[in-house]
């Protein structure tokens, strides 16, 4: 693999390309950065102003600096690409438009780190298109369906529900509280960008709302096959995630055949971000194996 020490930015790796969903065509945003034989997806999660480079920022230099090609997407309905209304399942919908890209930009196989939302359709690309899928790693998401302990819809959810509804910086905060275990790190700074980049697309906003209304489950359960999914996958969870609880992350250890699972303590639900060197680190290796 080739090694580089240059420090990415959003603006120097952001692309657009078109694929077609059904008889649309959608608009998509992804970052690009680095060379290397093999190509990491990273697929960021459903909140209101989330974007494959917000939600992955501490993270694509150091795959950039191990020899990886890191793309990331952003999700039909977030960041810089179309909007949409979904009428299905939001995972099989972002899993086909991954293929598209894929096809568009011809890359042939990829491993995908999906967290929350970027979970359910990293699961649901994987059992899509077995054949293009190296490996896996899934952070506070991969399934619907209930948790056996946490009455659902969780806390964070009808938070972030709310926050959809009346996207206003009051309840911003009140998500971003339990969306970390380390509420110190959310600086006002923070706030008032991811504020912004909700405002900015308000469309974004109104879709997610209305999608809701013609299908309350975006995200389907399907525990029944995770046993399809033969790729080596790696499932990491914070123990404090008011979220997506962490019994729902043993759901897919036990699921999947090919399966491991790393618990970090004092970790909300994004785990990528919170321990952002130990996560580095651990996920590389388990790439390299």
């Amino acid at each position: 693999m080739t090694v580089t020490t240059k420090v990415q930015s959003e603006t120097a790796t952001s692309q657009f390309v078109s694929v077609k969903e059904g008889d649309a065509e959608l608009r998509l945003h992804y970052n690009d950065a680095g060379q290397g034989d093999e190509t990491v997806v990273m697929l960021h999660g459903s909140g209101p102003g989330a974007s494959g480079w917000a939600n992955f920022n501490r993270n694509v230099d150091a795959f950039v600096d191990a020899g990886y090609r890191v793309i990331l997407l952003d999700c039909p309905g977030w960041g810089k690409s179309d909007s949409i209304v979904c009428h299905g399942s939001r995972s099989e919908l972002n899993a086909r438009v991954l293929k598209g890209l894929m096809d568009a930009i011809d890359i042939e196989r990829v491993h995908i780190v999906g967290n929350s939302m970027g979970g359910h359709s990293a699961v649901a690309f994987a059992l899509a298109n077995p054949q293009r899928v190296g490996k896996l790693v899934l952070m506070g998401g991969g399934t619907g369906g209930p948790s056996q302990f946490v009455p659902m819809p969780t806390e964070g959810i009808k938070l972030l529900q709310a926050l959809y509804r009346e996207p206003t910086l009051d309840n911003l905060k009140r998500m971003l509280n339990v969306f970390v275990f380390d509420t110190s790190t959310l600086t006002d700074e923070l706030m008032q960008t991811r504020l912004q980049n909700m405002l900015a697309r308000r469309d974004h906003l109104e879709n997610f709302v209305r999608s809701l209304a013609v299908n309350p489950k975006q995200f389907p359960d399907v525990g029944s096959r995770l046993g399809e999914i033969s790729a080596p996958a790696l499932v990491i969870w914070g123990r404090d995630d008011r979220f997506v609880p962490m019994d729902i992350g043993l759901r897919l250890v036990w699921g999947m055949p090919n399966a491991d699972l790393h618990v970090f303590g004092r970790c909300g639900h994004w785990a990528q971000w919170e321990h952002a060197g130990k996560f580095n680190q651990m996920v590389l290796e388990f790439l390299g194996r």
